[in-house]
């Protein structure tokens, strides 16, 4: 049995009748008088003039809406106003600061385009200073060559003269005798007592000449056979012990007990042009430890040992070979702005360094760099005097360590973690050199490579 409650007539009429708007504004502030009339009908009571109708009553209230919804609208219009000027404030303010920066920016590609003008005209003078360089020491050598071979060759006349010389003499003391011993036979038989005595003299006198003669050539044929024995002795004294391949390392060996010490020799590395023969001095290079170097490469080597006047000359069986895959590796590492290296400076400014701490060797395609930690050592653009080759020297650890000099006043001697390192850093150093216009090479280097 369903209970009904007192106050569900005031909740349905509460809920049924919509809520009338504020801003709703009435003719009269009470209800006008109605009646039911017939039909039911709801009928206004007349004789109250200030009682508007229902239509007029809302078209009142539709007027006030609109109105009301004017002004509204133009309050929408003002916020909007203030809000896209606020807007416009902001983008004028940046603006403003983007032209601050794009006028900053304006300064700084001026100033880097100034040093870029400095540095071309650096790069320019630089490269005249190396093509004249150039030019004189390869003028200088042609004259050295020429000289060495104008003396090498009036040598070899002298020694051919005095060989012809020493021949056709023994050979007409010997026509001379032959005829100066028939002569007296002929005399003889024709019973001249007296000219044949004469003859006989002379003979005699003839005979002991060519005996001298023939006891000196004697003694000179001695002297030539003891020379060749002993170069051919000395020949065996010693042999070039290692791989004949860059990244390797070459070692004079002895191989006999009368070998002399090599400390008390002088010795001299060259390297010979397979094609041509041309024999290249290399500079410094005076050990009996050489490391080959990239400039060694399709090249043969010679050592020259000198001892007590004597010189013995050892070569490689052939040219220098190669390091596998270092072709590729270098070319991998060009393509990049910047490459570093971890070595460890053994000497600076011929100053043995005893302390180990490794360093960093930067390698760039317009300057070279050593650093340890933060601190810069030296930090130097490709010139002239700049200079870069194998250690010349140095023992087992040669085939991993180069020569640096940054400047004239400053040079280093750098140990690689590898050989492979080591003959990178150089062939890259040289390349990205060669495309600033700068021949890189190692002392004296320079002249050789431009003939």
């Amino acid at each position: 049995m369903t209970r009904v409650s007192r106050n569900f007539s005031d909740t349905v009429e509460k809920e049924a009748l919509p809520a009338v708007s504020a801003d709703v504004i009435f003719a009269s502030s009470r209800f006008p008088n109605y009646k039911i009339g017939a039909y039911n009908h709801i009928v206004n009571v007349k004789g109250d003039p200030k009682v508007l109708s229902m239509k007029e009553i809302v078209a009142r209230e539709t007027a006030l809406l609109l109105e009301q919804q004017n002004r509204l609208s133009v309050r929408d219009l003002a916020n909007k106003f203030e809000k896209g000027l606020a807007a416009a404030a902001k983008l004028s303010e940046e603006v403003e600061a983007l032209a601050v920066q794009l006028t900053q920016r304006e300064g700084e590609l001026i100033q880097e385009k100034t040093e870029v003008k400095k540095l071309a005209t650096f790069l320019k003078q630089a490269s005249e200073d190396a093509k004249k360089l150039v030019d004189e020491e390869r003028a200088f050598a042609r004259a050295e060559i020429e000289n060495a071979r104008a003396a090498v060759q009036r040598v070899e006349e002298a020694l051919q003269e005095k060989e012809q010389m020493s021949r056709a003499s023994g050979k007409q003391d010997l026509e001379e005798l032959m005829k100066d011993v028939q002569e007296a036979r002929r005399i003889k038989m024709l019973h001249r007592p007296s000219k044949v005595m004469d003859m006989e003299h002379e003979l005699r006198a003839l005979r002991v000449q060519l005996a001298e003669k023939s006891k000196h050539s004697l003694l000179l044929q001695k002297e030539l056979a003891r020379s060749k024995r002993v170069e051919e002795n000395l020949s065996h004294l010693y042999e070039l012990d290692g791989a004949e391949v860059l990244g390797s390392y070459l070692r004079i060996k002895p191989c006999s007990d009368i070998a002399p010490e090599l400390s008390k020799c002088a010795i001299q590395w060259y390297r010979i042009s397979s094609e041509g023969g041309k024999k290249e001095l290399i500079s410094g290079a005076r050990k009996s430890v050489y490391a080959p170097e990239p400039f060694d490469v399709g090249r043969i080597l010679q050592v020259e040992i000198i001892y007590d006047g004597q010189l013995i000359m050892l070569t490689t069986t052939g040219a220098i070979d190669p390091a596998a895959g270092l072709g590729n590796y270098v070319e991998a590492l060009v393509r990049k702005h910047d490459v570093e290296f971890n070595v460890v400076v053994t000497q600076m400014n011929g100053v043995d360094q005893p302390s180990e701490s490794i360093h960093v060797l930067h390698v760039g395609k317009m300057r070279m760099k050593l650093r340890k930690g933060k601190a810069t050592i030296a930090k130097e653009y490709y010139s002239g005097s700049m200079q870069l080759c194998g250690v010349r020297g140095g023992g087992n650890a040669a085939a991993q360590a180069l020569f640096w000099q940054a400047k004239k006043e400053f040079s280093v001697v750098l140990a690689f973690e590898s050989e492979r390192d080591r003959n990178a850093a150089i062939m890259l150093a040289r390349r990205f050199a060669f495309d600033c216009n700068i021949m890189l090479a190692g002392p004296d280097d320079r002249a050789s490579l431009g003939t």
